[in-house]
């Protein structure tokens, strides 16, 4: 892709104040310095094996314990695989993976946000009845007419990502005229949308590897502090995705060091949470970064 701008300047903080602090059920949680959400899919057949619980609550439950005394901020419950080509599944089925591990988490760690990963709306709502605090949607409503009427009603912080199409046919749609001017004007109107329907709260994920190549995904992260101009937190999800291991010509399993990378390097262009398989590394990033960049 030969892009047609340079976007690379820098936009100052001064400029575009972020939103960094939400309400959520009552609590203060704020975006100021970097969070982690560690990612457990309740699927068999999720892109990573190592973040999949193969549709057992026991593995479930040994995950989510590892990544909150790794020191996870938010997990992340997802019952429907957003891998290229994924298969549908019914409501019911998403329901059953993800209700009882809500429930679950409620009762045994009741100080760690939930964020439930759907882009249906009847998940969403049942969800966050039984205990969630946030809805991280890959299609900013656009799978789901109903979705944004939920989380205004809800009231309840909601991540928004850029894609394209549906994970069965994503990947046949990377085409774009310019794919920053294309996703930042998808987010402006995204944005738009969600207040006129009382969503306060928003983040935002460039969507890396949903209806993108390995070369737009690196433009994009080249270019993350573009998206600081809509004064939202930024969700980065660069987690052993295929842009690191298919350019180091690795799998998956062993991606963990090109992440850490490549995350750190978000860190620097402003990403405010990083959606991550290895909390610890991703922790002992953070801090690092923290360490390079004191707040004043």
């Amino acid at each position: 892709m030969v892009p047609d701008q340079d976007y690379s300047s820098s936009f100052e903080d001064k400029l575009f104040p972020q939103k960094y602090t939400f309400q959520i059920n009552g609590r203060l949680f704020t975006c100021e310095t970097p969070k982690v959400m560690g990612i457990v899919n309740l699927t068999p057949d999720s892109f990573y094996s190592g973040s999949r619980s193969d549709n057992s609550l026991a593995k479930a439950i040994e995950l989510i314990e590892r990544h909150i005394t790794e020191g996870a901020d938010i997990i992340d419950l997802g019952g429907y695989s957003s891998r290229p080509g994924a298969q549908e599944i019914s409501h019911t089925e998403e329901a059953d993976r993800v209700l009882p591990v809500v429930d679950w988490l409620v009762r045994n760690h009741p100080e760690i946000l939930i964020s439930v990963d759907t882009f249906r709306s009847q998940i969403a709502e049942s969800s966050v009845h039984a205990g969630a605090h946030i809805i991280n949607d890959i299609s900013a409503g656009d799978l789901d007419r109903d979705m944004l009427a939920t989380i205004g009603k809800l009231k309840v912080p909601y991540i928004a990502m850029h894609m394209k199409g549906n994970p069965k046919t994503m990947q046949s749609q990377t085409d774009y005229s310019n794919i920053l001017t294309d996703i930042m004007h998808y987010f402006a109107e995204k944005l738009e949308d969600f207040k006129k329907f009382g969503i306060k709260d928003v983040i935002i994920d460039p969507g890396f590897g949903f209806a993108k190549t390995v070369s737009q995904n690196f433009w994009i992260l080249r270019n993350v502090e573009l998206f600081k101009a809509f004064a939202v937190p930024v969700l980065i999800g660069l987690s052993r995705k295929s842009m690191i291991y298919k350019t180091l010509h690795i799998d998956s399993s062993e991606a963990l060091n090109g992440t850490t990378a490549l995350q750190m390097f978000a860190l620097t262009k402003g990403a405010n949470l990083l959606r991550v398989h290895d909390v610890k590394e991703a922790r002992q990033t953070i801090e690092l970064y923290n360490t390079l960049y004191p707040k004043t």
